[in-house]
C-alpha cells in the first residue's frame, strides 16, 4: 500500500493544492494553528508536511519548523522553496511518522497534516501518534488532521461522481469501515486511505497517551458552496465566511460534514 500511496504523492498530487482547490482547507488550519500553537519561537515538526506550505509558513511566523514527509520529491520541493523564502526551514528530510529521527521531548508541537489519513489501521496511528508524543516536551501540542468518514459521499453528491458505480462502490465501502480504497487510478478519487468518524481521534489520542483538548471542522459545509472561489476572493465575504466556520466549528451535529477534521492533544507527561 505505501507504494500506492508514495506514487499518488510523487505524481504531483499535492503540488499547489493548497493555493488552489484545498485553500479553504489551508486557510482555516492555519486559523486553528494560530489560535492553539505555542507563541514563536518554538519548534514545531512538520510530519507529512508535503511541499512545505505549512512549515514555511510555521518558520515565516518566527518558529523553528522542521519538515518531515515520506515522499522524496516533497521533500525536495520543500527544499527548494525553503531556499527562496525569507526564514528557511530549520530541516527537511524523508521520514516515517511512525519512527521520527527527533530527540525525546525535544519539540513544542507537532502537525500531523497527512500521515493519519494512510494509517489504515489503528494500530499504525496509534503507533503515529505516541510517536509524536515521545518527541514533545511536558505540555507540547499536537495537531493531527483527519478525513472525514462521509466526504466522498458528499463530494460525489457536489460534483456528479456518484452517477459512475465505480464510484459508488467507493462511498458504499467508505460509509461501511472507513477504509477507502480506489481501485480505478483516477487521482481524483484519492488513495488508499481510513476515513474517520468525527468521535474517534478522541479515543485514538488517549489511547497513546495524550491527553485530548479538541477535535474541530476545519471547512464545515463551506467545501461544498458552489461559489466557494468567488467568495474566497472577496474580502469581506471571506472573512463573513471564517467568522461563521469559526462558530461552528466544534458543533458535534454538524462535524461529520466536513471534508477534514482536526483533533487537538497534548503531552500531559
Amino acid at each position: 500500500m505505501t507504494s500506492e500511496i508514495l506514487s499518488h504523492y510523487e505524481g504531483g498530487a499535492e503540488k499547489g493544492r493548497l493555493e488552489g482547490a484545498g485553500a479553504l482547507e489551508r486557510i482555516r488550519t492555519q486559523s486553528i494553528l494560530s489560535r492553539w500553537l505555542p507563541a514563536p519561537p518554538a519548534v514545531v515538526i512538520d510530519v507529512g508536511g508535503g511541499p512545505g506550505v505549512y512549515a514555511l509558513w510555521l518558520s515565516g511566523l518566527g518558529h523553528q519548523a522542521h519538515l518531515v514527509d515520506l515522499a522524496p520529491s516533497h521533500v525536495e520541493q520543500a527544499r527548494e522553496a525553503s531556499t527562496r523564502a525569507a526564514r528557511p526551514l530549520a530541516s527537511a528530510a524523508v521520514g516515517d511518522a511512525r519512527r521520527l529521527d527527533q530527540p525525546d521531548g525535544s519539540a513544542d508541537a507537532v502537525l500531523l497534516l497527512g500521515p493519519l489519513y494512510h494509517l489504515t489501521e489503528r494500530s499504525q496511528r496509534e503507533e503515529a501518534l505516541r510517536e509524536a508524543r515521545r518527541v514533545l516536551r511536558p505540555g507540547g501540542v499536537v495537531f493531527a488532521a483527519l478525513i472525514s468518514r462521509f466526504a466522498s459521499l458528499l463530494d460525489g453528491l457536489r460534483s456528479g461522481f456518484l452517477d459512475d458505480p465505480a464510484f459508488g462502490a467507493i462511498v458504499s465501502q467508505d460509509l461501511a469501515d472507513g477504509q477507502h480504497r480506489n481501485p480505478t487510478g483516477n487521482p481524483r478519487w484519492f488513495t488508499t486511505s481510513y476515513f474517520h468518524r468525527p468521535e474517534e481521534p478522541a479515543t485514538e489520542m488517549r489511547m497513546a497517551g495524550l491527553e485530548h483538548l479538541a477535535t474541530l471542522a476545519v471547512e464545515g459545509p463551506a467545501w461544498l458552496l458552489p461559489d466557494l472561489e468567488a467568495r474566497l476572493e472577496d474580502p469581506k465575504r471571506s472573512a463573513t465566511l471564517m467568522d461563521a466556520l469559526q462558530s461552528i466549528e466544534s458543533e458535534p451535529s454538524l462535524m461529520g460534514v466536513s471534508a477534514h477534521l482536526l483533533a487537538i492533544g497534548r503531552n500531559p507527561a
